[in-house]
């Protein structure tokens, strides 16, 4: 919900402080032009809570540290729902 300047509720904001993240995988990726390879890394990262919370994310970055950064982000915008019983999946 927003109020009416635009804000979003203190109850529906959600801290990602309980998260964690998993990188998946980092693959380096190349370019190729007519000036050389272009060289950059496309990072996947999962980020959960351990609570039903799970999103997948990917970026790209020509760093590392940024595309993981990126990969992050874009999981934290991606979170779905998970049901669980009795500590698990069912």
């Amino acid at each position: 919900m927003t109020d009416q300047v635009g804000q979003v509720s203190e109850e529906i904001k959600e801290t990602y402080e309980d998260f964690e993240e998993k990188v998946i995988e980092i693959r380096r990726t190349a370019k190729v032009t007519k000036g050389g390879k272009n060289l950059s890394f496309r990072a996947v990262v999962v980020v959960g809570n351990r609570k039903g919370k799970v999103g997948l994310g990917i970026g790209k970055a020509r760093e590392v540290p940024d595309a993981i950064r990126k990969a992050i982000a874009d999981a934290k915008k991606n979170l779905i729902e998970v049901p669980i019983y009795n500590g698990t999946i069912p």
